[in-house]
């Protein structure tokens, strides 16, 4: 019977760790984490996840997906799965230590930290982000973690923030690894964290592989990738999901001992790198365009903090490349200047062809950016 687990904010997310720890130790009930403080996503969430119904004895968690579709599924993982992940972490690491709470614990990245910590033997430092995260709030953290080694997991946005405190970078720099996983990083903003002294180790992952089980490009023990023919990425291995809540002749898990992803990537001497999201490719003028090709080849500009790149209807190309753009400062890069900058790297049919400014990029999970929501608001 699948049970739900609603989880708090702030510090009383520290209650559930007497009941975290019996689901790595498995033949408990299955819990499904859902936001304790947020009755409509609950409701949303359940809808997936299904509470109240059987559920296969070997599964711990069910822990829902971001829903690139708008519609979320519920990972199955079992308590083997979970434990794999985060020992292989540690290995990857160096090493058990205590962890910050710096994101939304009914998410996978969250509850991993959670989870990390039960196998640590050690009690994270919580941060609050039910109202949003604050940079501020990480000195203080920071300093009452207890050592010898120290970790946190965040998602790209909240990177940026921090690296407009100083008190905030000076106290990530204290770290022994800062995750940074959920979105790809813009290669300025890796930039700058590793000029100030901060050690980042890009994740990459899923709640289908119990959250990263990809480090910096390569495969945590136990972990397995390989490219098909189509360049999708495809991930196994002993963090694999056991499948999906409900839906067991999904695609995705349809090759046994694989979870065949969204993703487009290349493999070269073992070393994964992904270019971007097969489903969000544009086509227009006869041209594929990937995103977040683009998005890295705005990345360098000087006016640009944030960029997202997604298609609208075009009655002449099928779909035009726009792109959404948090400026960098009071005046914004107009839209010449942005495809001069973006000719520079790509082809003129993949450079944008529309520009919006915008405060903020609209967010799903954790850190994704959703495109989907500026297509409804800006298309």
């Amino acid at each position: 019977m699948l049970d739900l687990l609603p989880v708090p904010a702030g510090g009383q997310v520290l209650g559930l760790l007497p009941r975290l720890e019996s689901v790595l130790a498995g033949g408990v009930p299955a819990l499904a984490p859902v936001p304790a403080d947020d009755a409509r996503e609950t409701r949303r969430l359940a809808d997936a996840l299904r509470p109240g119904e059987e559920v296969d004895e070997s599964v711990a968690l069910v822990v829902a997906t971001s829903g690139t579709t708008g519609v979320p599924k519920g990972a199955l993982l079992t308590a083997a799965a979970l434990r794999a992940s985060g020992e292989a972490t540690h290995a990857r690491l160096g090493g058990t230590g205590s962890w910050l709470l710096a994101l939304p614990a009914h998410h996978i990245a969250g509850v991993q930290v959670l989870l990390r910590s039960v196998l640590a033997g050690t009690e994270p430092v919580v941060v609050d982000v039910a109202t949003g995260f604050d940079p501020s709030t990480l000195p203080n953290a920071v300093a009452a973690m207890s050592g010898p080694r120290r970790y946190t997991s965040l998602v790209p946005t909240q990177l940026v923030k921090a690296l407009e405190h100083p008190e905030a970078v000076a106290a990530l720099a204290d770290l022994d690894a800062v995750l940074l996983g959920g979105a790809a990083t813009p290669a300025p903003v890796l930039a700058r964290a590793t000029n100030a002294g901060i050690t980042v180790v890009r994740t990459y992952g899923m709640s289908e592989t119990c959250g990263g089980c990809v480090y910096d490009g390569i495969p945590l023990g136990g972990a397995r990738v390989r490219i098909d023919d189509d360049g999708r990425v495809l991930l196994g291995g002993a963090m694999l999901a056991s499948g999906y809540r409900g839906l067991p002749d999904h695609p995705a898990f349809a090759e046994p001992g694989w979870f065949r992803t969204d993703d487009a990537g290349t493999l070269t001497d073992g070393v994964l790198a992904i270019t971007g999201r097969l489903d969000e490719a544009v086509s227009t003028g006869g041209l594929t365009v990937v995103p977040q090709v683009v998005e890295a080849a705005l990345a360098g500009h000087p006016g640009i903090a944030e960029c997202a790149v997604f298609g609208v209807p075009d009655p002449r190309l099928g779909h035009r490349v726009v792109v959404a753009v948090v400026p960098a400062g009071p005046q914004p890069p107009d839209l010449e200047s942005i495809r001069e900058f973006a000719c520079r790297t790509v082809d003129a049919t993949a450079a944008p062809r529309e520009v919006h400014i915008v405060d903020r990029l609209p967010l799903r999970g954790p850190g994704k950016v959703d495109r989907a929501a500026l297509r409804d608001a800006l298309g």
